[in-house]
C-alpha cells in the first residue's frame, strides 16, 4: 500500500513540478535514504538483481532514493537530472496464473525498476523507455516482503521538470499516459482506462486472448486487467482523498500543502478521522499506521517530496521524513555530488543488502540510524499498541517539529537562489558546498529536536 502524486508546474505556487510518495511497508522494516554516485562500468559487467541478472550499462547517473534495508532498489527516488520516480504495487488478473506456474520466469522487482529508470534515464520519457524495455524483456516478480515471495505488477509516476507520465504494467505488457491535467495521483490500482498515449505491442491482445474483455467492446484497461478479488477499498478511497485535497488548493499547491496531504488521516471529512486515534486506525489512510486487527499492511515507512528544478542552474530538492509523517520531520536534502551523511543511509543491525526478500535477516534498531530514531520515537509517542498516548504526544512533537520545518522552508529559498547564481557563474563546487552545509545543519537540528521531543513527553509522564 502506497500513494504517489504529481502536481504540474502551472498548478503550484512556485511553478515547479512537485512529486511525492508515502511508502507503506511492514511496521519494522527500515527504509533509509541511500546515495549512489555516478559510476562507470566495463562493457561486460552484469548487474545481479533479486531474481534475474541483466547487462549493466556503461555509466549510471547519481541517484538518491528511499530504499528498504534489504533491497537494491528504491521505493521512490530522484537522479541528478531532476527525474523523480515512485511506484505502486497493482494486483491484476494474470498474477494468480503466474504464482501457480512453477516454470514462470521470475522478473524484476518494482523497486528495482524505479532505481534502474533513475540510473539510466536523463529525462522522464527516457526513464519510461528504460523501464518499459526491461519489463518487456524480463517481466516482473516478487512480493518484496522479507520472508515471502509472491508476484505483483507495478504502476509508476515518472516526472522531470517539464512533463510527467503514469506507467502501468501487466507482466511483460504496459500502457503509459502523459499527464495533461493539473495533477495526478495513483495508489494500488490501475488508473489508465481508455486514455493511454503509448502501449506495448500486445497490451490489448493479452486481455482479449485471456477472455478478460471482448474484442468487440471498447477497451477499458483498468477494467480488463484488475483482479476484483482484491478489495479496491485499500486504494480507491486513498487516491480519491489525495485528489480532493489537491483540488482544494486551486493553482496554489506548495510544499506545505503536500506535507498536509501526506499526513492525512481523513480528519476534516465526514469520517472525522479515526474513531479513537490515528495510531489505532479503523480504516486505511494516506498516512498509514499499523492496526492491532492487522487490516493495514504496516506503516508509512518513508515519506518524500521532490521539488524539481526550474532550470539547469537550480538543484533538485528532496524533503524526506522517515516513518509516519504525522509524527515526522521533513528534512531538506539537495540532489548533488556530496559526502552523504551515513546517519541518513544507515539501516539498523542489517548493513549488507541481500537483494532477495526471501533470504534476509530482519533489521533492528541502532542509535546511528536516522530512520530508526524516528521509528523508535513513533513507538514512544504511541505509548502502547493501542496508541493510548498518541494524540497527546503527537501534539508535543508537532510543537517542536513544525517551527523547525517552517524555519528551514523560509531559509532554503534564499539558499537555493544563491546556489543557482554560483552555479550559473561556473562555481558549482561553491554552490554544492553552500547547499550541503545547510542540509547538514538541518540534520543536526533534527537530531536535537528528536531528543527535545523525548524529554518533553517524558516530563509529562513523570508529572
Amino acid at each position: 500500500m502506497c500513494d504517489n502524486l504529481v502536481v504540474l508546474p502551472d498548478y503550484t505556487r512556485s511553478t515547479r513540478m512537485l512529486v511525492a510518495k508515502n511508502s507503506d511497508r511492514p511496521a519494522y522494516e527500515s527504509q533509509p535514504l541511500i546515495y549512489n554516485q555516478r559510476t562507470s562500468y566495463k562493457n561486460q559487467d552484469v548487474l545481479p538483481l533479486a531474481y534475474v541478472e541483466i547487462p549493466q550499462v556503461e555509466e549510471t547517473f547519481l541517484t538518491i532514493g528511499s530504499s528498504p534495508f534489504w533491497c537494491w532498489g528504491y521505493e521512490q527516488g530522484m537522479n541528478e537530472y531532476g527525474v523523480a520516480i515512485g511506484n505502486e504495487a497493482i494486483f491484476t488478473k494474470d498474477l494468480k496464473e503466474s504464482a501457480a506456474d512453477p516454470g514462470k520466469q521470475k522478473g524484476i522487482l518494482g523497486m528495482e525498476l524505479v532505481r534502474l529508470g533513475l540510473e539510466r534515464g536523463n529525462n522522464a520519457k527516457s526513464a519510461l523507455e528504460v523501464i518499459t524495455k526491461l519489463v518487456e524483456e524480463y517481466g516482473q516478480w516478487g512480493t518484496a516482503v522479507v520472508g515471502e515471495e509472491k508476484p505483483y505488477n507495478n504502476s509508476f509516476l515518472i516526472a522531470d521538470y517539464k512533463e510527467a507520465w503514469v506507467l502501468e504494467t501487466v507482466d511483460h505488457q504496459w500502457a503509459a499516459r502523459k499527464i495533461q491535467d493539473k495533477f495526478h495521483s495513483i495508489s494500488n490500482e490501475m488508473s489508465i482506462r481508455h486514455d493511454w498515449d503509448l502501449t506495448s505491442e500486445h497490451f490489448l491482445e493479452k486481455a482479449i486472448v485471456a477472455g478478460w474483455i471482448r474484442a468487440d467492446e471498447k477497451f477499458d484497461a483498468a477494467y480488463a486487467y484488475t483482479d476484483f478479488t482484491n478489495a479496491l477499498q485499500v486504494s480507491h478511497i486513498r487516491v480519491q482523498r489525495t485528489k480532493q485535497l489537491l483540488a482544494e488548493k486551486g493553482g496554489q499547491v506548495d510544499v506545505n500543502w503536500v506535507k498536509r496531504i501526506l499526513r492525512d488521516h481523513y480528519e476534516d471529512t465526514f469520517l472525522e478521522g479515526p474513531f479513537f486515534n490515528a495510531a489505532l486506525p479503523d480504516f486505511q489512510t494516506i498516512c498509514m499506521h499499523s492496526s492491532p486487527a492487522n487490516f493495514t499492511w504496516g506503516i508509512t515507512a518513508s515519506s518524500t517530496i521532490f521539488e524539481l528544478p526550474k532550470d539547469e542552474w537550480h538543484l533538485p530538492l528532496i524533503w524526506w521524513s522517515p516513518a509516519t509523517p504525522c509524527t515526522g520531520l521533513y528534512l531538506p536534502i539537495f540532489m548533488c555530488e556530496q559526502e552523504f551523511p551515513e546517519l541518513l543511509s544507515n539501516a539498523g543491525t542489517v548493513r549488507v543488502k541481500s537483494f532477495d526478500p526471501t533470504n534476509s535477516a530482519h533489521d533492528q534498531s541502532t542509535k546511528d540510524s536516522y530512520w530508526w530514531k524516528f521509528r523508535d520515537l513513533l513507538d514512544e509517542l504511541k505509548g502502547n499498541e493501542n496508541g493510548t498516548l498518541y494524540s497527546k504526544n503527537k501534539e508535543i512533537a508537532r510543537k517542536v517539529f513544525d517551527p523547525l520545518e517552517e524555519k528551514w522552508l523560509t531559509l532554503i529559498r534564499d539558499i537555493e537562489e544563491e546556489a543557482a547564481i554560483l552555479h550559473k557563474a561556473g562555481k558549482r563546487k561553491e554552490a554544492i558546498s553552500l547547499v550541503t552545509s545547510f542540509s547538514n545543519e538541518c540534520l543536526k537540528e533534527a537530531v536535537e529536536a528528536i531528543e527535545e521531543v523525548r524529554k518533553e513527553i517524558n516530563s509529562v509522564v513523570l508529572s
